[in-house]
């Protein structure tokens, strides 16, 4: 049945639990959850609507004001759409290692893109951000610590999962962190609701902030935080910037986290191209990532087990990176044989 719908933040959420058949070991149920069908195409989207309704419904945020956000580039373009849809100015800060297109798609929809040096990291953009939103009264979406992050995922991924699970046991559910949205939010419900299920977290291999067991180190209130000893450059845009944020930290401090699984980076890579070509399955290098990490717990899982991966984000925002790296544009030598391969129609 078809339906319609109000405005284009009606159609956020709801996204499809998929079973994975080709590359999945016969023994476990392997399913993803692709957030890739969020209208922006990342689970980003569902944030951009939790932060800016908790802060209209709060007050924080006033009409016509301009809104403010550092980002790799998925909550940047769920804002971008958000604002557009609501009315709010948007400015965007943003490391220039992150790829073209996403700074190209959020100025589409309407953002302003402020690029911010490379080497100064996640902290630098975010430190970008809050400087801007002191000096012109702007309002800062505080991604990485607003508790309306993690909130919307309490309140509509988590039921998704559960309701996609209904009858039958969750045994496994696996995903990255970035904001900590997603896993703060999702995870406190698991406990409460389904507490058998082991929450299993991956982060870069090049990157192991929370493998490395030493926290973030602290900074006064309206700071940005400091960068963390164990980082180093990796990937997985959207994946681990380069300090624990708050809410990470919160579902650490809260015992939510079972499995740690570091993934290197050409493994996300490689797993993201595997999901393409045997699964029809497109995602960025973020989702091949958390799925490198699903195939880990599911070699040592259990006969029978369900285990529940969660894909963020599409593939098409990558093509400038290293995830295309091997895709040519013009015709390779396969190709110029099939063309050649019939009489007609030759260039």
């Amino acid at each position: 049945m078809t339906v319609k719908h109000d405005n284009i933040l009606g159609t956020i959420g709801n996204t499809p639990v998929i079973r994975i058949n080709k590359l999945a070991p016969s023994h476990v149920n392997l399913y993803v959850k692709s957030e890739a069908f969020n209208p922006m195409g990342s689970v980003k989207d569902r944030l951009a609507l939790g932060v800016i309704e908790d802060a209209e419904r709060n007050g924080t945020l006033k009409p016509g004001q301009t809104v403010v956000e550092a980002t790799s580039g998925n909550t940047g373009i769920g804002l971008a759409m958000v604002c557009a849809q609501k009315g709010y100015p948007l400015v965007v800060t943003m490391a220039e290692s992150f790829s073209v297109e996403r700074r190209r798609l959020m100025r589409f929809l309407g953002a302003k893109v402020v690029l911010t040096p490379a080497p100064q990291k996640g902290s630098g953009m975010l430190a970008k951000a809050m400087e801007l939103a002191e000096t012109h009264g702007w309002f800062l979406a505080r991604q990485f610590e607003n508790d309306a992050n993690a909130d919307m995922h309490s309140n509509t991924t988590a039921p998704e999962i559960l309701s996609a699970f209904e009858g039958e046991q969750l045994d496994y559910w696996v995903t990255g962190y970035g904001t900590g949205g997603t896993l703060k939010g999702v995870a406190r419900v698991l406990r409460a609701q389904s507490p058998k299920t082991r929450v299993v977290v991956c982060e870069p291999e090049d990157a192991p902030l929370l493998g490395s067991g030493e926290r973030q180190a602290t900074v006064a209130a309206g700071q940005a935080p400091i960068s963390h000893s164990a980082f180093k450059p990796h990937p997985m845009q959207g994946w681990t910037p380069d300090f624990i944020s708050k809410l990470t930290e919160d579902a650490v401090d809260d015992n939510l986290i079972d499995d740690l699984c570091a993934i290197p980076g050409a493994e996300a890579i490689k797993m993201s191209q595997e999901l393409a070509r045997q699964e029809g399955i497109f995602v960025g290098i973020s989702g091949g990532g958390t799925f490198a990490g699903a195939l880990q717990i599911a070699a040592k899982a259990p006969e029978g087990s369900n285990i529940l991966c969660m894909l963020a984000d599409t593939g098409e925002r990558y093509l400038s990176t290293p995830l295309f790296a091997d895709i040519e544009a013009e015709m390779n030598e396969g190709e110029i044989a099939i063309s050649e391969s019939t009489p007609g129609f030759q260039f």
